[in-house]
């Protein structure tokens, strides 16, 4: 076995890795089993790894509505050390290869940075709000579901040499198959599935930049975009990109979610609504937040949910909206008193 495998594995990085992992999860039963008899549980888990008799065990299965409804795979404890343990190498070894405006699950990127950067970006297409400006949205058709384990395999392999590295890095690809059938797939849960998606699309991204030489585009995740003035350049992307896609990733475009946009239109993107001079939160979310706010009231976590939505709003012209919320919940609280003194 090489070297690098086994300092990937040592004891070192595996405390390291639980405790990235712990980080907020320290009241749940399954991380406080685990945590019980931490030293051999990772002393064990380094024997395994060391003597590649290591085996990804069976997921969790559940939903989740944020809002739409997602199917999530949940590992186990000890898996999900492995997991923290090779999306750190994975992270430091591919990061710096990535396109700057690819925003998803990235150091210093993000939503809001996304946003901000779409901003300016129809700033500079549309001489500031002086010309045209089109955008093209568009969106993988079941990205996670669909994800080639082979071509996945075969993009790792062009930056690591080591094969107990990549023997590792097959035990968590293969712990899993969609409905899709053998050899696709990533589970929704898996923080490595993070990593890996970015890997994969990366090569979206480059052919994107170098082949196309699309100047304004921007990724989160499968969402991806294009502005430009010139929109016949925008329609003739989508049969380049579908074919590249086809070809080189075994990928397919939501046929329903190609999306063109003028953006005095406003362009809908990572939650938000972009027009010239300002940003609105989406009607949608807008509606979410009051729901959930609604619900919550009188609960425990009602102050950790209000600054979480205020922090959304903040990143928004919203000043109506916010102040909408202030009074809306003032009108609750009465009530909720009215009712008490019944």
């Amino acid at each position: 076995m090489h070297s690098d495998y086994l300092e990937l594995i040592s004891l070192e990085n595996l405390f390291q890795a639980w405790s990235e992992f712990r980080k907020g999860k320290s009241k749940r039963s399954d991380v406080q089993l685990f945590e019980r008899n931490l030293e051999d549980n990772l002393f064990n888990l380094h024997y395994l790894l060391k003597t590649k008799t290591y085996k990804h065990g069976a997921y969790e299965e559940f939903y989740v509505n944020d809002p739409k409804q997602r199917h999530i795979h949940k590992a186990s404890v000890m898996d999900r050390v492995v997991h923290h343990l090779l999306y750190t190498f994975l992270y430091k070894l591919f990061d710096s290869s990535f396109i700057y405006d690819s925003y998803s699950c990235r150091l210093d990127k993000g939503t809001h940075k996304g946003v901000k950067r779409l901003e300016k970006f129809a700033r500079k297409v549309s001489q500031n709000y002086t010309r045209s400006c089109f955008a093209l949205k568009l969106d993988i058709k079941k990205f996670f579901a669909s994800v080639d384990h082979q071509v996945l395999l075969t993009l790792l392999k062009q930056k690591i040499q080591d094969n107990d590295i990549v023997w590792l890095i097959r035990q968590i690809i293969d712990s899993f198959y969609s409905d899709k059938g053998e050899g696709k797939g990533m589970p929704l849960g898996n923080l490595t599935s993070q990593v890996f998606a970015n890997i994969y699309l990366n090569e979206l991204d480059q052919f994107v930049k170098h082949k196309l030489k699309a100047k304004y585009y921007i990724r989160y995740a499968d969402d991806f975009l294009f502005l430009s003035k010139n929109k016949e350049l925008l329609y003739e992307y989508i049969n380049v990109l579908r074919q590249f896609l086809s070809n080189e990733l075994k990928l397919e475009i939501h046929p329903n979610k190609i999306i063109f946009r003028k953006l005095e239109w406003g362009i809908d993107f990572l939650g938000y609504i972009v027009l010239p001079h300002y940003v609105l939160p989406r009607t949608k979310t807008k509606r979410r937040v009051f729901k959930k706010l609604k619900e919550k009231i009188g609960s425990v976590n009602f102050n950790q949910s209000l600054q979480s939505y205020l922090g959304y709003l903040g990143h928004a012209n919203s000043f109506k909206i916010t102040q909408e919320l202030k009074n809306q919940i003032w009108f609750w609280l009465e009530n909720r008193r009215g009712l008490s003194l019944v």
